[in-house]
């Protein structure tokens, strides 16, 4: 393969001897479209994979690693390339935001909401279980659509194991 690969797709190469074809982002970019064009939902792929729609679209956009029958059953279903069902099953590099601060509007009022509530968080939590985190890999999500006569509301549920700091 002639082209420049950077750090991020090096640490993307297939497990083989020769370079794959398509890098992650490439990866991410054409499950995007096949689920277009095939018009299935996140849901219908997390069915496949048998994990929750929260966490196999992390997977699928590039931040989590399928197993070789969950990346088959999805190659399968949006008729992907083999080189694209075996980049699904290389630890990604996690964190792939394109800016240190989101310019997308949705992802930005993260940003924001952590900015403004951080600070609250991090006092309740530490008055609740003490010194220290929340685990983002013992971790779940539930996303729900929460019926409101005001105008439908984003309910998001995120559950992460307490993980206090040692002292030693």
């Amino acid at each position: 393969m002639s082209r420049q690969l950077n750090f991020y797709s090096q640490q993307c190469l297939l497990f083989s001897d020769k370079e794959a074809t398509m890098t992650r982002d490439e990866t991410t970019e054409l499950i995007i479209l096949q689920k277009q064009r095939k018009q299935l939902t996140w849901q219908q792929l997390a069915d496949a994979t048998g994990k929750s729609k929260e966490w196999t679209t992390a997977a699928l956009l590039g931040q989590m690693t399928l197993t070789t029958e969950q990346a088959t059953k999805v190659g399968n279903m949006l008729d992907l390339p083999a080189d694209a069902v075996a980049q699904l099953q290389v630890v990604p590099y996690k964190g792939s935001l394109p800016t240190a601060i989101p310019t997308d509007p949705l992802i930005y009022r993260f940003y924001e909401l952590v900015n403004v509530y951080g600070t609250t968080f991090k006092a309740l939590i530490h008055e609740e279980f003490g010194d220290g985190i929340m685990s983002a890999i013992d971790f779940s999500m539930n996303i729900q659509r929460e019926p409101d006569p005001k105008g439908d509301r984003v309910n998001i549920v995120m559950s992460g194991k307490f993980l206090p700091y040692k002292s030693y």
